[in-house]
């Protein structure tokens, strides 16, 4: 029977993605059975009825089909007349009571979506297969993800599962020209990509430009989903610390950019999406600047730029003041550190560096019943007993106190990592060569930003390069650009 197949003879090793299905469900059934490892896998199911008198036989994924609706179907498939399965339009036509249904006519694509969870079905006769979508996936409740936490707005948030992803956006944009567009990438994961636009409003020619990034990913799989995908798509190093691309867990957001003129891609699996363009005001944006009045917006949006400068001069700036004390005005002596220092400065902020990735380590990986004991040693021991003990001043841990607490408002995490690798640079520098050293950080911090390499080529500090004022306006201030216009000037 396996030689009947086209393409294929007794030799199991020339049964490739390419071969064709025959006219025989029995030899078609053994070729999905060998290629499958049916036997090997408790989670492939088989089932093989009779429907007008002709051998049908189903796959099925356990976990990813619908039972109820499959139920129903073989129910329907039983009241099947012979006249009923002439042909596969005939059947198609009057034997499948379901929306999403395709046929497949090589191995490969069969597999592809098999594997996908689409059920696979081979009737006697058909030299293609029938693909019935009548799949689901495990997935999590639709909730407020934990990082976009927002005061007012939505509380819905993306999921792993992509499908829910498309609806959640779907949801919100309600115009034919809004499009999302499936892509595959990895050889073996052949994870499913997503590029969503609107086709009037968008870069053409970014949009082909992304489309040809992802169609050329010679990859074996997406290990790590959007983290992977990411890294294949910007094929450049990654020495410059600051994010490349924004990425949100939040449907609004996202459904604010593709109206903005940005392409938005998901990716299967990660509930976070990625927006493109990017540039680093982008990046400190939040969606409670929208949620509120444009006043109320702007002041909130200014606190974060504020914070963002402290967190990255604060430090460096005092360490600087502190080792000059002739540069500190009467009215900044408060600054200046009057009790003994044991350990050098420089040494005390660096350790309080490493000290707050740990807690932030400890918080990510501790039970919640736990987090209040964790709280008490943290505020204890690591505080007030530290400073008793002689290794940190209480100057040090209130500065440091201060830019942790700026660094926890930055809605990237990658940005707030990256100040904190501009501005332990900028301490080294400021303690080894004085006022050279802070300035020479400073510049390093704003030429590491202005070069930064983003996916869309667009530079990373736009609107100021190239300069706009109108679009300059609108991320400075909670304003919107007049209907038309912000897709004028992107």
């Amino acid at each position: 029977m396996m030689a009947e197949l086209n393409g294929v003879n007794s030799d199991e090793n020339k049964v490739t993605e390419n071969t064709t299905f025959s006219a025989d469900a029995d030899a078609n059934i053994r070729l999905m059975e060998q290629y499958l490892r049916v036997g090997v896998n408790f989670d492939i199911l088989e089932r093989k009825i009779k429907i007008g008198g002709k051998i049908a036989g189903f796959f099925f994924i356990d976990g990813f089909v619908q039972e109820d609706a499959i139920e129903k179907m073989m129910t329907y498939f039983f009241s099947l007349k012979e006249e009923d399965i002439q042909d596969i339009d005939t059947f198609l036509m009057r034997g499948i009571p379901y929306t999403e249904v395709e046929t497949v006519k090589t191995l490969g694509m069969a597999v592809t979506q098999f594997l996908s969870g689409v059920t696979i079905a081979f009737i006697d006769g058909f030299t293609e297969a029938v693909a019935i979508d009548c799949r689901t996936y495990p997935m999590r409740s639709v909730m407020e993800p934990w990082k976009d936490r927002v005061l007012r707005g939505s509380r819905d948030g993306f999921v792993e599962t992509l499908v829910s992803n498309a609806a959640l956006m779907r949801r919100r944009i309600r115009d034919p020209k809004f499009s999302i567009e499936m892509f595959g990438v990895g050889e073996r994961s052949r994870s499913d990509v997503a590029v969503c636009y609107i086709e009037d409003k968008i870069d053409a020619k970014l949009l082909q430009k992304i489309k040809n990034q992802i169609q050329a990913i010679k990859v074996e799989s997406l290990t790590m989903n959007m983290e992977s995908f990411a890294e294949c798509m910007l094929k450049t190093k990654w020495i410059n610390p600051f994010p490349k691309f924004k990425y949100s867990e939040r449907p609004d957001t996202a459904t604010a950019a593709v109206l903005d003129g940005n392409i938005v891609i998901m990716v299967d699996n990660s509930p976070a999406v990625m927006i493109i363009p990017t540039s680093v005001f982008d990046i400190i944006e939040e969606p409670d600047d929208y949620n509120f009045s444009p006043f109320v917006g702007t002041y909130l949006r200014w606190s974060r730029f504020i914070f963002t400068l402290v967190t990255f001069l604060l430090t460096p700036t005092w360490l600087l003041l502190v080792n000059n004390p002739q540069w500190v005005p009467e009215w900044l002596k408060f600054i200046t550190i009057t009790d003994e220092v044991t350990v050098p400065l420089l040494m005390q902020l660096l350790i309080l560096e490493l000290a707050v990735d740990g807690l932030k380590l400890a918080a990510v990986n501790t039970p919640t019943m736990l987090s209040t004991p964790l709280s008490i040693v943290a505020g204890i021991v690591v505080g007030e007993y530290a400073v008793n003990s002689g290794w940190f001043n209480p100057e040090t841990m209130l500065y440091m106190a201060i830019v942790t607490v700026g660094t926890y408002s930055q809605a990237s995490f990658e940005m707030g990592y990256a100040l904190k690798y501009m501005r332990v640079l900028t301490l080294v520098l400021t303690q080894i060569f004085g006022l050279t050293g802070y300035i020479i950080g400073i510049v390093v911090c704003v030429l590491t930003i202005s070069l930064n390499t983003t996916i869309s080529g667009k530079s990373y500090i736009y609107p100021l390069i190239p300069f706009s004022g109108k679009m300059l306006k609108r991320k400075l201030l909670r304003v919107r650009l007049p209907h038309g216009e912000a897709n004028q000037e992107k």
